[in-house]
Protein backbone atom coordinates (compact mmCIF):
# COMPACT_ATOMS: atom_id res chain seq x y z
CA UNK A 1 0.00 0.00 0.00
CA UNK A 2 2.81 2.57 0.50
CA UNK A 3 4.45 1.70 -2.73
CA UNK A 4 1.27 2.01 -4.24
CA UNK A 5 0.90 5.27 -2.70
CA UNK A 6 3.91 6.70 -3.62
CA UNK A 7 4.02 6.02 -7.08
CA UNK A 8 0.31 6.83 -7.55
CA UNK A 9 0.19 9.68 -10.09
CA UNK A 10 3.22 7.58 -12.09
CA UNK A 11 2.18 7.80 -16.18
CA UNK A 12 1.80 3.99 -17.33
CA UNK A 13 1.36 3.09 -13.65
CA UNK A 14 -0.83 -0.08 -13.24
CA UNK A 15 -1.01 -2.85 -10.22
CA UNK A 16 -1.16 -6.52 -10.17
CA UNK A 17 -3.15 -8.22 -7.29
CA UNK A 18 -1.65 -12.24 -7.16
CA UNK A 19 -4.32 -14.33 -5.87
CA UNK A 20 -2.96 -17.20 -4.19
CA UNK A 21 -6.81 -18.85 -3.11
CA UNK A 22 -4.21 -20.02 -0.02
CA UNK A 23 -6.22 -17.86 2.84
CA UNK A 24 -10.00 -17.99 2.96
CA UNK A 25 -9.68 -14.32 3.36
CA UNK A 26 -8.31 -14.88 -0.06
CA UNK A 27 -10.90 -13.58 -2.31
CA UNK A 28 -11.66 -10.47 0.70
CA UNK A 29 -8.23 -9.62 0.13
CA UNK A 30 -9.14 -9.16 -3.77
CA UNK A 31 -12.08 -7.02 -3.48
CA UNK A 32 -10.55 -4.79 -1.05
CA UNK A 33 -7.56 -3.98 -3.62
CA UNK A 34 -10.04 -3.40 -6.51
CA UNK A 35 -12.07 -0.38 -4.12
CA UNK A 36 -8.87 0.59 -3.23
CA UNK A 37 -7.48 1.15 -7.20
CA UNK A 38 -11.08 2.35 -8.00
CA UNK A 39 -10.53 5.32 -5.49
CA UNK A 40 -7.29 5.84 -6.45
CA UNK A 41 -7.46 5.76 -10.17
CA UNK A 42 -5.26 2.70 -10.89
CA UNK A 43 -5.63 0.47 -13.19
CA UNK A 44 -5.58 -3.20 -11.48
CA UNK A 45 -5.19 -6.45 -12.47
CA UNK A 46 -6.28 -9.89 -10.36
CA UNK A 47 -4.26 -13.37 -11.34
CA UNK A 48 -5.48 -16.01 -9.98
CA UNK A 49 -2.67 -18.82 -9.57
CA UNK A 50 -2.30 -22.33 -8.67
CA UNK A 51 0.14 -22.95 -5.91
CA UNK A 52 1.71 -26.38 -6.59
CA UNK A 53 4.34 -27.55 -4.14
CA UNK A 54 5.92 -30.57 -6.03
CA UNK A 55 8.43 -31.52 -3.15
CA UNK A 56 8.55 -27.39 -2.20
CA UNK A 57 7.72 -25.59 0.54
CA UNK A 58 4.20 -23.54 0.84
CA UNK A 59 6.62 -20.30 0.58
CA UNK A 60 8.51 -21.60 -2.28
CA UNK A 61 5.97 -22.53 -4.21
CA UNK A 62 3.58 -19.87 -3.98
CA UNK A 63 6.61 -17.38 -4.29
CA UNK A 64 7.37 -19.58 -8.16
CA UNK A 65 3.46 -18.77 -8.96
CA UNK A 66 4.13 -15.43 -8.17
CA UNK A 67 6.55 -14.54 -10.10
CA UNK A 68 5.10 -16.55 -13.08
CA UNK A 69 2.41 -14.17 -12.74
CA UNK A 70 5.12 -11.56 -13.12
CA UNK A 71 6.50 -12.98 -15.81
CA UNK A 72 2.98 -12.89 -17.80
CA UNK A 73 2.55 -9.39 -17.25
CA UNK A 74 2.72 -7.19 -20.09
CA UNK A 75 4.68 -4.29 -18.02
CA UNK A 76 8.07 -3.43 -18.36
CA UNK A 77 8.91 -2.59 -15.16
CA UNK A 78 7.60 -4.34 -12.12
CA UNK A 79 8.07 -2.79 -8.46
CA UNK A 80 8.06 -4.48 -5.77
CA UNK A 81 7.97 -3.48 -1.70
CA UNK A 82 11.06 -5.26 -0.33
CA UNK A 83 11.81 -3.60 2.43
CA UNK A 84 15.33 -3.55 5.08
CA UNK A 85 14.28 -6.00 7.35
CA UNK A 86 12.94 -8.36 4.45
CA UNK A 87 16.74 -8.15 2.92
CA UNK A 88 18.50 -8.65 6.25
CA UNK A 89 16.22 -11.54 7.14
CA UNK A 90 16.93 -12.97 3.89
CA UNK A 91 20.86 -12.98 3.96
CA UNK A 92 20.23 -14.60 6.93
CA UNK A 93 18.08 -17.50 5.86
CA UNK A 94 20.47 -17.67 2.69
CA UNK A 95 23.61 -17.84 5.03
CA UNK A 96 21.86 -20.64 7.43
CA UNK A 97 21.30 -22.95 4.31
CA UNK A 98 24.83 -22.32 3.26
CA UNK A 99 24.16 -19.98 0.28
CA UNK A 100 27.50 -19.03 -1.56
CA UNK A 101 28.13 -14.96 -2.90
CA UNK A 102 24.60 -14.96 -5.07
CA UNK A 103 22.42 -15.99 -1.56
CA UNK A 104 24.61 -13.50 0.78
CA UNK A 105 23.85 -10.78 -1.71
CA UNK A 106 20.37 -11.01 -0.62
CA UNK A 107 17.93 -8.93 -3.15
CA UNK A 108 19.08 -6.40 -5.61
CA UNK A 109 17.77 -2.70 -5.60
CA UNK A 110 17.40 -3.64 -9.54
CA UNK A 111 17.63 -6.55 -11.34
CA UNK A 112 16.74 -8.03 -15.39
CA UNK A 113 13.61 -9.92 -14.63
CA UNK A 114 13.51 -11.75 -18.83
CA UNK A 115 12.66 -8.41 -20.46
CA UNK A 116 11.41 -7.20 -17.45
CA UNK A 117 13.07 -4.87 -15.00
CA UNK A 118 12.17 -5.70 -11.43
CA UNK A 119 13.28 -2.61 -8.86
CA UNK A 120 12.74 -2.38 -5.17
CA UNK A 121 12.53 0.97 -4.27
CA UNK A 122 12.05 0.69 -0.78
CA UNK A 123 15.02 -1.73 0.13
CA UNK A 124 16.92 0.85 2.39
CA UNK A 125 13.90 1.49 4.21
CA UNK A 126 12.83 0.19 7.56
CA UNK A 127 9.57 -1.56 7.99
CA UNK A 128 9.14 0.87 11.09
CA UNK A 129 9.57 3.36 8.32
CA UNK A 130 7.40 2.03 6.52
CA UNK A 131 4.91 1.63 8.92
CA UNK A 132 4.98 5.50 9.88
CA UNK A 133 4.54 6.41 6.76
CA UNK A 134 1.35 4.34 6.51
CA UNK A 135 -0.07 6.01 9.29
CA UNK A 136 0.85 9.60 8.94
CA UNK A 137 -1.01 9.44 5.49
CA UNK A 138 -3.90 6.81 6.95
CA UNK A 139 -3.31 4.29 4.88
CA UNK A 140 -5.47 1.01 4.92
CA UNK A 141 -3.70 -2.49 4.43
CA UNK A 142 -4.06 -6.15 5.07
CA UNK A 143 -1.92 -8.15 7.57
CA UNK A 144 -1.98 -11.61 5.59
CA UNK A 145 -2.65 -13.94 8.90
CA UNK A 146 0.02 -16.36 7.51
CA UNK A 147 2.80 -13.97 9.01
CA UNK A 148 1.85 -15.55 12.49
CA UNK A 149 2.82 -19.05 11.44
CA UNK A 150 6.65 -19.91 12.63
CA UNK A 151 6.28 -22.77 10.65
CA UNK A 152 7.23 -20.99 7.83
CA UNK A 153 10.94 -20.24 7.96
CA UNK A 154 10.81 -16.51 7.10
CA UNK A 155 8.11 -16.44 10.39
CA UNK A 156 10.69 -18.01 12.80
CA UNK A 157 13.22 -15.96 11.41
CA UNK A 158 11.06 -13.10 12.01
CA UNK A 159 9.29 -13.70 15.18
CA UNK A 160 11.98 -15.88 17.02
CA UNK A 161 15.53 -15.16 15.70
CA UNK A 162 15.44 -11.84 14.65
CA UNK A 163 14.48 -10.47 18.56
CA UNK A 164 16.93 -12.52 19.47
CA UNK A 165 19.78 -11.38 17.58
CA UNK A 166 18.54 -7.98 18.24
CA UNK A 167 18.97 -8.36 21.90
CA UNK A 168 22.55 -8.70 21.30
CA UNK A 169 23.07 -6.75 18.34
CA UNK A 170 20.52 -3.73 18.19
CA UNK A 171 21.56 -2.83 14.55
CA UNK A 172 21.86 -6.45 13.01
CA UNK A 173 19.19 -5.40 9.79
CA UNK A 174 21.05 -2.94 8.63
CA UNK A 175 24.38 -4.66 9.27
CA UNK A 176 23.32 -7.67 6.58
CA UNK A 177 21.76 -5.17 4.33
CA UNK A 178 24.87 -3.75 4.22
CA UNK A 179 26.91 -6.60 3.98
CA UNK A 180 24.79 -7.92 1.10
CA UNK A 181 26.01 -4.54 -0.72
CA UNK A 182 29.26 -5.97 -0.59
CA UNK A 183 28.40 -8.98 -1.42
CA UNK A 184 26.66 -7.96 -4.44
CA UNK A 185 29.43 -6.14 -5.81
CA UNK A 186 31.55 -9.22 -5.77
CA UNK A 187 29.12 -11.27 -7.12
CA UNK A 188 28.63 -8.38 -9.95
CA UNK A 189 31.86 -8.73 -10.49
CA UNK A 190 31.71 -12.45 -10.65
CA UNK A 191 29.48 -12.39 -13.11
CA UNK A 192 31.04 -9.90 -15.13
CA UNK A 193 34.38 -12.28 -15.51
CA UNK A 194 31.98 -15.08 -16.17
CA UNK A 195 30.86 -13.63 -19.07
CA UNK A 196 33.99 -12.12 -20.47
CA UNK A 197 35.89 -16.09 -19.77
CA UNK A 198 32.91 -17.56 -22.13
CA UNK A 199 33.31 -15.34 -24.56
CA UNK A 200 36.98 -15.42 -24.29
CA UNK A 201 36.51 -18.79 -25.02
CA UNK A 202 34.68 -18.60 -28.34
CA UNK A 203 31.41 -19.77 -26.63
CA UNK A 204 27.57 -17.76 -26.45
CA UNK A 205 26.69 -15.65 -24.29
CA UNK A 206 23.91 -17.08 -21.44
CA UNK A 207 21.06 -14.98 -20.85
CA UNK A 208 21.14 -12.89 -17.72
CA UNK A 209 19.44 -15.73 -16.10
CA UNK A 210 21.09 -18.38 -17.18
CA UNK A 211 24.59 -17.05 -16.34
CA UNK A 212 23.17 -16.60 -12.45
CA UNK A 213 22.74 -19.92 -12.14
CA UNK A 214 25.98 -20.75 -13.75
CA UNK A 215 27.75 -18.88 -11.07
CA UNK A 216 25.94 -20.30 -8.26
CA UNK A 217 26.98 -23.90 -9.79
CA UNK A 218 30.35 -22.74 -10.10
CA UNK A 219 30.93 -21.53 -6.97
CA UNK A 220 28.58 -23.81 -4.59
CA UNK A 221 28.78 -26.70 -6.13
CA UNK A 222 32.25 -28.38 -6.24
CA UNK A 223 33.96 -30.93 -7.37
CA UNK A 224 30.78 -32.89 -8.53
CA UNK A 225 29.41 -29.67 -10.26
CA UNK A 226 29.12 -30.73 -14.50
CA UNK A 227 27.27 -27.57 -16.72
CA UNK A 228 26.34 -27.73 -20.25
CA UNK A 229 26.81 -24.35 -22.28
CA UNK A 230 27.41 -24.23 -25.74
CA UNK A 231 28.94 -27.59 -27.03
CA UNK A 232 30.90 -27.89 -24.15
CA UNK A 233 30.75 -29.08 -20.28
CA UNK A 234 32.03 -26.67 -17.38
CA UNK A 235 33.43 -28.33 -14.39
CA UNK A 236 35.61 -27.04 -11.11
CA UNK A 237 38.30 -28.69 -9.74
CA UNK A 238 40.25 -26.61 -6.79
CA UNK A 239 38.97 -23.01 -7.12
CA UNK A 240 39.82 -23.65 -10.95
CA UNK A 241 36.88 -23.45 -14.09
CA UNK A 242 37.70 -26.38 -16.60
CA UNK A 243 36.39 -26.96 -20.48
CA UNK A 244 35.67 -30.28 -21.70
CA UNK A 245 34.19 -30.90 -25.15
CA UNK A 246 30.32 -32.04 -24.98
CA UNK A 247 30.80 -35.40 -27.16
CA UNK A 248 29.80 -38.82 -25.75
CA UNK A 249 33.10 -40.47 -24.37
CA UNK A 250 34.15 -43.07 -27.85
CA UNK A 251 34.89 -46.85 -27.00
CA UNK A 252 38.35 -46.93 -26.54
CA UNK A 253 40.96 -50.12 -27.44
CA UNK A 254 44.54 -50.58 -26.53
CA UNK A 255 46.80 -48.55 -28.73
CA UNK A 256 50.38 -50.29 -29.41
CA UNK A 257 53.39 -48.10 -29.14
CA UNK A 258 56.31 -49.43 -30.99
CA UNK A 259 58.96 -46.30 -30.80
CA UNK A 260 57.15 -43.99 -33.00
CA UNK A 261 57.75 -40.03 -32.20
CA UNK A 262 53.49 -39.87 -32.40
CA UNK A 263 50.71 -41.47 -31.69
CA UNK A 264 47.45 -40.16 -32.41
CA UNK A 265 44.67 -41.16 -30.32
CA UNK A 266 41.72 -39.76 -31.82
CA UNK A 267 39.21 -41.76 -29.08
CA UNK A 268 40.47 -39.40 -25.94
CA UNK A 269 41.00 -36.21 -28.26
CA UNK A 270 44.50 -35.87 -28.85
CA UNK A 271 47.89 -37.85 -29.52
CA UNK A 272 51.17 -38.62 -27.74
CA UNK A 273 54.38 -37.47 -28.79
CA UNK A 274 57.86 -38.52 -27.36
CA UNK A 275 61.19 -36.93 -27.43
CA UNK A 276 64.37 -38.53 -27.31
CA UNK A 277 67.00 -37.51 -24.10
CA UNK A 278 69.58 -38.60 -22.21
CA UNK A 279 69.10 -40.12 -18.57
CA UNK A 280 65.36 -38.93 -19.02
CA UNK A 281 62.02 -40.90 -19.92
CA UNK A 282 61.16 -44.33 -20.39
CA UNK A 283 64.20 -46.69 -20.92
CA UNK A 284 64.53 -47.46 -24.46
CA UNK A 285 66.10 -50.66 -23.86
CA UNK A 286 63.42 -51.73 -21.84
CA UNK A 287 61.42 -52.19 -24.71
CA UNK A 288 62.73 -55.39 -25.05
CA UNK A 289 61.15 -56.46 -22.35
CA UNK A 290 57.31 -56.46 -23.56
CA UNK A 291 54.68 -55.46 -25.61
CA UNK A 292 53.99 -51.36 -24.83
CA UNK A 293 50.60 -50.01 -25.74
CA UNK A 294 48.21 -47.02 -24.54
CA UNK A 295 45.34 -47.88 -22.11
CA UNK A 296 42.81 -46.39 -20.32
CA UNK A 297 42.87 -46.94 -16.03
CA UNK A 298 40.54 -49.00 -14.76
CA UNK A 299 41.52 -48.83 -11.03
CA UNK A 300 44.10 -50.30 -8.82
CA UNK A 301 46.97 -49.09 -10.67
CA UNK A 302 49.57 -48.20 -8.81
CA UNK A 303 53.08 -46.56 -9.66
CA UNK A 304 56.52 -45.14 -8.05
CA UNK A 305 57.95 -42.26 -10.10
CA UNK A 306 60.29 -42.18 -7.52
CA UNK A 307 62.56 -44.64 -6.69
CA UNK A 308 62.74 -43.27 -2.73
CA UNK A 309 59.30 -43.38 -2.24
CA UNK A 310 56.95 -46.74 -1.83
CA UNK A 311 54.96 -47.81 -4.60
CA UNK A 312 51.67 -45.48 -4.46
CA UNK A 313 47.65 -45.73 -5.86
CA UNK A 314 47.23 -43.77 -9.11
CA UNK A 315 43.63 -42.42 -7.02
CA UNK A 316 46.59 -40.59 -4.51
CA UNK A 317 48.68 -39.85 -7.00
CA UNK A 318 46.25 -37.85 -8.87
CA UNK A 319 45.08 -36.41 -5.87
CA UNK A 320 48.19 -34.84 -4.90
CA UNK A 321 48.92 -33.69 -8.31
CA UNK A 322 45.62 -31.96 -9.05
CA UNK A 323 44.32 -33.88 -11.84
CA UNK A 324 40.37 -33.53 -11.61
CA UNK A 325 38.36 -36.57 -11.13
CA UNK A 326 36.27 -35.94 -14.11
CA UNK A 327 39.77 -36.00 -16.74
CA UNK A 328 41.25 -39.38 -14.53
CA UNK A 329 39.60 -42.14 -16.40
CA UNK A 330 40.21 -40.69 -20.00
CA UNK A 331 44.42 -40.00 -19.97
CA UNK A 332 46.52 -42.20 -22.13
CA UNK A 333 48.13 -44.22 -19.64
CA UNK A 334 51.34 -46.20 -21.09
CA UNK A 335 52.06 -50.09 -20.28
CA UNK A 336 54.57 -52.69 -20.70
CA UNK A 337 52.23 -55.98 -20.23
CA UNK A 338 51.13 -55.39 -17.47
CA UNK A 339 53.09 -53.19 -15.72
CA UNK A 340 52.33 -49.52 -15.39
CA UNK A 341 55.43 -47.52 -16.76
CA UNK A 342 54.21 -43.85 -17.61
CA UNK A 343 50.96 -41.26 -16.72
CA UNK A 344 50.33 -37.75 -17.91
CA UNK A 345 51.34 -35.63 -15.45
CA UNK A 346 52.84 -37.74 -12.72
CA UNK A 347 55.83 -39.87 -14.53
CA UNK A 348 57.62 -42.78 -15.32
CA UNK A 349 57.85 -45.88 -12.90
CA UNK A 350 61.33 -45.96 -11.11
CA UNK A 351 61.55 -49.27 -12.88
CA UNK A 352 61.57 -48.27 -16.33
CA UNK A 353 63.19 -44.58 -15.87
CA UNK A 354 66.08 -44.34 -18.08
CA UNK A 355 69.61 -43.83 -16.17
CA UNK A 356 72.33 -41.54 -16.35
CA UNK A 357 73.33 -41.63 -19.99
CA UNK A 358 70.65 -44.08 -21.28
CA UNK A 359 69.07 -43.02 -23.88
CA UNK A 360 65.33 -42.45 -23.34
CA UNK A 361 62.02 -41.44 -24.58
CA UNK A 362 59.81 -38.44 -22.91
CA UNK A 363 56.22 -39.17 -23.39
CA UNK A 364 53.73 -35.87 -23.90
CA UNK A 365 50.11 -36.22 -23.75
CA UNK A 366 48.40 -33.37 -26.34
CA UNK A 367 44.59 -32.74 -26.59
CA UNK A 368 43.57 -30.91 -29.48
CA UNK A 369 42.52 -27.88 -29.24
CA UNK A 370 39.06 -26.99 -27.83
CA UNK A 371 38.63 -23.64 -29.87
Amino acid sequence: MVLLHLLKGRNGLSALHVHHGLSPNADAWAAFCRKLCRAWRVPLKVSKVKVTPRGKGPEAAAREARYEAFRKSKAQVIALAHHLDDQAETVLMNLLRGSGLRGASGMRPAARFGDKLLVRPLLERSRAQILEYAREHRLEWIDDESNADEALTRNFVRLRLGPLIESRFPAWKRSLARAAKRFARKDARAEELLRSYLKQKGLKAPSEARLVEMLKQLTSGGARTRIEHDGVILRVYRGKVRLEKQTPAAPFAAVPWRGERRVPIPALGGELRFRSARGAGVDVGQMKRGAFAVRLRSGGERLQPDARRPRRTLKNLFQEAGVPPAERDRLPLLFCGEDLVWVPGIGVDARYQAAARTRGMIPEWRRASMH
